[in-house]
């Protein structure tokens, strides 16, 4: 989450379009990371590391 640049859970639910309770859901381990959610996610951070 913050190596994407997303400092608050709210910040991150936001920008891919779910609820913050489930972002703290996925965090804590309480539940997995949707399999299109994961690969939006590793997505982002490939384009991150990318760009700099």
């Amino acid at each position: 989450m913050r190596s994407l640049g997303y400092r608050t859970q709210n910040d991150l639910a936001q920008a891919i379009g779910v609820s913050r309770s489930a972002v703290s859901l996925w965090l804590e381990g309480k539940v997995g990371v949707p399999r299109p959610v994961a690969m939006l996610l590793r997505m982002l951070v490939s384009a991150q590391r990318r760009a700099f």
